[in-house]
Parts: C-alpha cells; sequence; structure tokens
C-alpha cells in the first residue's frame, strides 16, 4: 500500500515588511528630483531674462521717440497735420509774437510773423494787433531794434470801441543827434506796462518808420502780453 505524500505546509508571515529598495533606486529618484528643480530655474531665469530684455528694448524705443520729436521741435519740423505743442498749457492767457522776413509792415505799424511759432492763447491776432479776449490785468511788452541818427519813436498803442481813436499806453523817444558828423546808429527800445484791458480791445506797436527797423534775426523784434 501506497503511502500519499502530502505536500509541505508553508507558513506566512503576515508581520513581514516589505523587502528595502535597493540604494542605487533612492539615488536615482534623488537625482531626477533635482535635475527637475534645476531646470524648472534654468526655465525660471531665461523667462526673467526675457521679460527685461523687453522691457529694455521697449525703454530704449520710447526714448528714441521722445528725442526725437525734440529734435524735430527744436528745427521747427512739424507735419501737415501736426499742431506745435508748448508743452503745459497756460493757466492765463498769453502771447508772443516774433518778426519775419514773411511779413510786410506798414508804414507805421508793426506786422507779426504767424510762421516763427507765435505763442499764442486765449488771444488773437489780426489786423497787426492782439486781441483781448478776456477782460483783466496784462503785462504788455515790446522790444525794436532800429538804426537812425535823425530820432526814432517806439509805441505801444491801443484801439478800444470805448473811446474813438488810438490811445497810447507806452512809448519811448531817441532824440536825433546834433553832431556835425552825421552817423547811422543802431540802437535797442524796450517798453513794457501793467494795463487793465477789456475784450474785444486791440493792442499793437507802432514806430516813426518801420523802414529803419532792423531785421537780422526775429529774436531781435518782439511783442507780447501776458495777464498777471
Amino acid at each position: 500500500m501506497e503511502k500519499i505524500k502530502y505536500p509541505s505546509v508553508c507558513v506566512v508571515d503576515t508581520h513581514a515588511t516589505r523587502p528595502p529598495v535597493p540604494p542605487r533606486l533612492i539615488q536615482m529618484r534623488k537625482k531626477t528630483g533635482v535635475a527637475q528643480i534645476l531646470l524648472f530655474m534654468l526655465v525660471s531665469v531665461a523667462l526673467c531674462g526675457m521679460v527685461i530684455e523687453a522691457c529694455f528694448i521697449y525703454g530704449l524705443y520710447q526714448a528714441e521717440h521722445t528725442d526725437s520729436e525734440s529734435i524735430s521741435k527744436l528745427i521747427g519740423v512739424t507735419t501737415a497735420t501736426e499742431q506745435p505743442s508748448y508743452g503745459i498749457p497756460p493757466s492765463k492767457p498769453v502771447a508772443h509774437l516774433t518778426d519775419g522776413q514773411d511779413v510786410a509792415h506798414a508804414k507805421n505799424k508793426m506786422a507779426w510773423s504767424m510762421n516763427a511759432d507765435p505763442l499764442l492763447y486765449e488771444m488773437t491776432y489780426k489786423d497787426r494787433e492782439l486781441k483781448i479776449e478776456k477782460e483783466g490785468y496784462y503785462y504788455v511788452y515790446s522790444k525794436v531794434f532800429f538804426s537812425d541818427s535823425n530820432g526814432f519813436q517806439h509805441r505801444i498803442s491801443m484801439h478800444t470801441d470805448r473811446y474813438s481813436g488810438n490811445i497810447t499806453l507806452l512809448q519811448s523817444r531817441k532824440y536825433p543827434s546834433h553832431s556835425k558828423v552825421s552817423q547811422k546808429t543802431q540802437s535797442n527800445s524796450y517798453l513794457g506796462g501793467v494795463f487793465h484791458l477789456y475784450k474785444d480791445d486791440g493792442i499793437f506797436v507802432d514806430v516813426s518808420d518801420t523802414a529803419k527797423i532792423v531785421r537780422h534775426k526775429p529774436s531781435e523784434n518782439v511783442f507780447g502780453a501776458y495777464m498777471i
């Protein structure tokens, strides 16, 4: 009679722990984590560099654009649709006019250039006169450069509907020379004063003879007013 062979009994230990992870696998995981962190840092640095470079290029472009506009204003270059700009608008009425080769003076009444970038704010220029648009106290001034040996008169006058005729506001006079040798001399005359002006009043510069005005530079003959 044959004996029945039974398989051997295996005892399973339920409290046994998992086998430890090989050291090489742990090192590979650590190296992979460090590499990912380094890659993230490099990408972040590259992106920051691109942003900084873009800001630098934009700032450089803005500076060049501003410089080109400043140079254009200095040399008087404007486009057909561009209007002269004075930066901050004046807070009160103001005007400053200069002489120019494009204007024609009358016998005694001086004219002023509208092509020399005139400053006109809340005042108008018409018929060789500055027209007041807002009542108030104004400082009115004029400077002329003239050549004469027989005397010369320089005046700032006013035309108003409240009175008939012209009213002299300021006047300077150079008397003729009594020297036996008649020589033409060149000189300057400046006038300035404060006056209460009304709306629609017109102020202008008149001289004894505009043919004696020296016109080398526009800045040598000026006329203006501003509210105080």
